[in-house]
């Protein structure tokens, strides 16, 4: 054992994966946002995640905390097609996935393409939508397809869905269902800045003179690059103590006493992916407990619910997931 510990120690990680392109690349989209978007890093962090292991991330906040602009700054700096779907209460399932339209040239019905068909798809407050507008998503978000009268068409890759909401307990909302919240990779809450970095975005925009944050922000990467990282992450290395803790950690959300559900299977594997990018980022080709640390919050907290007494009280869904993280042994 300790010699494999040792043959461990002496191997050169970079030569089994080379990270370092991906790692710069992750940099330079980071330096990009900075250049408008003040703070917010582990926000930014997670959506970079999110587009390598191909997920989707649900952004919650009040308004004005640059939910919106980040996300669009962020399909900015792709080299990619780019998509806009503000939902409103009247907002149909045709009006995302599209509709067959009748073309008198051919006496025939065509499938014209709704905004769903796209790359980077942001959705402006889900929440706004009735249930059946926010169900049209599942085949899409979950399958990378839409079947319309019998015909399956394929989303070009990378396809990634955005959505922001206000919180549920505003007016006028609809809260979306366990089911959609599942097909999000993350759940990021966007919190009020500090002081320090409200005056440094006072500075900046005062500095910005008028100028609008897209003309600001270059694109990094291309489909071709992204589809290179993405390969290099599912040749990140996981052991087998590593599945060992995302699954402890994962089974006690389903019978702890704070909680009425726990994570899915679904919940466990985002968690791993997650943290195969985290590693990837940090130029790491194996992952290590704090790389799983660092997904579990982001994937649980839109996967389990609270009990009705522990909501009262108060209590959020990252208290929980805190204190399950704190009872499990971090493997050595």
């Amino acid at each position: 054992m300790e010699n494999n510990e040792e043959q461990r120690d002496d191997l050169n990680f970079d030569s089994r994966i080379p990270l370092a392109e991906l790692q710069k690349a992750v940099e330079d989209v980071k330096k990009e946002l900075a250049k408008v978007i003040v703070g917010q890093e582990d926000f930014i962090e997670l959506l970079i995640v999110s587009l390598l292991v191909d997920g989707h991330v649900l952004i919650e906040g009040v308004p004005g905390v640059a939910k919106t602009i980040t996300a669009k700054l962020f399909a900015k700096t792709l080299k990619t097609d780019f998509s806009r779907i503000q939902f409103t209460p009247d907002l149909m399932p045709s009006d995302i996935l599209g509709t067959s339209v009748f073309n008198a040239k051919t006496s025939d019905f065509e499938f014209k393409k709704g905004p769903i068909f796209s790359n980077i798809i942001l959705i402006d407050e889900i929440n706004r939508a009735p249930a059946k507008t926010q169900a049209a998503m599942f085949e899409t978000m979950e399958e990378k397809q839409v079947t319309m009268d019998g015909t399956t068409y394929k989303m070009a890759s990378p396809f990634m869905v955005l959505a922001t909401q206000n919180p549920i307990e505003q007016e006028g909302t609809y809260a979306l269902p366990e089911a959609q919240l599942d097909r999000f990779l993350f759940k990021v809450k966007v919190s009020y800045p500090k002081t320090d970095e409200e005056i440094l975005i006072l500075k900046t925009h005062h500095e910005r003179k008028g100028s609008l944050p897209q003309t600001m922000v270059k694109d990094i990467l291309n489909p071709k690059q992204l589809q290179v990282f993405k390969n290099q992450i599912q040749e990140v290395l996981v052991e087998e103590k590593i599945f060992k803790y995302i699954a402890e950690v994962v089974a006690k959300t389903r019978n702890h006493p704070h909680l009425y559900l726990g994570g899915s299977p679904r919940a466990s594997i985002a968690a791993m992916n997650s943290a195969k990018a985290f590693a990837a980022v940090n130029g790491r080709d194996f992952v290590t407990p704090e790389d799983v640390k660092k997904s579990l919050v982001p994937v649980l907290n839109h996967r389990v619910i609270l009990t009705p007494e522990r909501e009262m009280e108060g209590m959020s869904t990252e208290n929980v997931i805190q204190m399950i993280m704190e009872s499990v042994e971090i493997p050595r």
